[in-house]
């Protein structure tokens, strides 16, 4: 165990940056047909997604392979690709790796929220070049969505239902006739090849700002489950901790077992085992950030992990501002923790902070 002197560059490289030279294998060894606009054929995209062994191309979504393919046949066709879920459930990552291996580029990217504009959409104007000279392409400044259309590329769209439904409605017409009009210069701009659109929803927004039944006509909708099978969950688990580490240019190696314990827990409260529901999203992702948070402490505090810091990251990470699951965490203890063999260190952690 070891914390290693290593600036990076940036904190997060993007999914085509960190994943350069699997794309660039799998862009050699393709010689399958690839749709126009496309850097890959629908294959290679799995393959980049879900794995391939013979390239050295590791699993990077852990679900369903069937979901996956699905996925990339609908970017093939005229409807966009929505992609709903759970908190948690790896959309937003799904959305940026199937970006990243058919466009090459995962960054036309839109964050949907209740300020989200009309102009963020479609386009906006630099004001001093418009005052000084009138509407002109340099005065232009071109969306996320403009960019993706005139270079024929994949637009992203995170968290649609966070916008306004009048805003959402923009996306109908850009869908539908794959152009994008500018009525100042008199042009239209109209999309090459390759281009489409992913969006993400979360089912806890449902309500907040309903889809028009006109725009949910223009996607295909792809439900993205929860993680259900532990094995598969704490495989992603470990994958998703260690990438984080090589990246920070940390090496440890992890606590299986504490992260066998958590996948326990996680599976043990998303089934009411010995407590309530709680309100908290048990996600792999929070999982992820609970091993993740366990692995700095033991790095930087230069210590093994244990059961003290998984208790401690778990509260952090779930608990919040919900002092109920405090109190459903307790009871989880006292009536399934307290007598299982080896999670005494866990249940003393945990007794300490959560059944005071």
């Amino acid at each position: 165990m070891g914390v290693k002197n290593t600036m990076t560059a940036v904190i997060r490289a993007h999914a085509e940056q960190r994943y350069q030279d699997q794309l660039h294998r799998l862009k050699a060894a393709d010689t399958a047909l690839a749709p126009p606009g496309w850097a890959l054929s629908p294959g290679a995209v799995r393959r980049f997604i879900c794995g391939d062994t013979a390239l050295d191309i590791p699993r990077k979504y852990y679900g369903e392979d069937a979901l996956v393919e699905r996925a990339i046949v609908s970017l093939m066709g005229n409807n966009g690709l929505m992609l709903v879920g759970e908190p948690g459930t790896a959309k937003s990552m799904l959305s940026e790796l199937l970006s990243a291996a058919i466009s090459g580029n995962s960054q036309y990217l839109i964050q949907g929220t209740a300020g989200t504009t009309e102009e963020q959409l479609k386009y906006s104007w630099n004001f001093a070049l418009l005052l000084s000279g009138g509407p002109s392409l340099e005065a232009l400044l071109k969306s996320p969505i403009y960019q993706a259309m005139e270079q024929g590329k994949l637009a992203r769209i995170e968290e649609i239902t966070r916008c306004p439904q009048e805003i959402q409605d923009v996306l109908i017409s850009l869908m539908s006739e794959k152009s994008l009009s500018i009525p100042e210069l008199g042009i239209a701009i109209q999309a090459k090849p390759g281009f489409n659109l992913i969006a993400t929803a979360n089912l806890l927004d449902r309500g907040v700002n309903d889809m028009s039944s006109a725009l949910k006509r223009r996607f295909n909708f792809e439900t993205v489950p929860v993680l259900k099978d532990p094995a598969l969950e704490r495989q992603l688990i470990l994958s998703q901790v260690s990438q984080r580490l090589a990246d920070e240019g940390q090496d440890l190696k992890l606590d299986e077992a504490l992260v066998d314990l958590l996948v326990q827990v996680f599976h043990d409260l998303r089934n009411n085992m010995g407590s309530q529901a709680m309100e908290a999203t048990l996600s792999t992702a929070e999982a992820v950030n609970i091993v993740h948070g366990c692995a700095l402490h033991s790095l930087y505090w230069q210590q093994p992990m244990h059961a003290a810091q998984l208790v401690q990251q778990m509260h952090g990470t779930l608990i919040k501002d919900k002092a109920d699951d405090v109190k459903k965490l307790a009871h989880y203890l006292d009536a399934v923790a307290r007598d299982r063999p080896g999670w005494q260190d866990f249940f003393l952690a945990g007794k300490a902070l959560w059944m005071r």
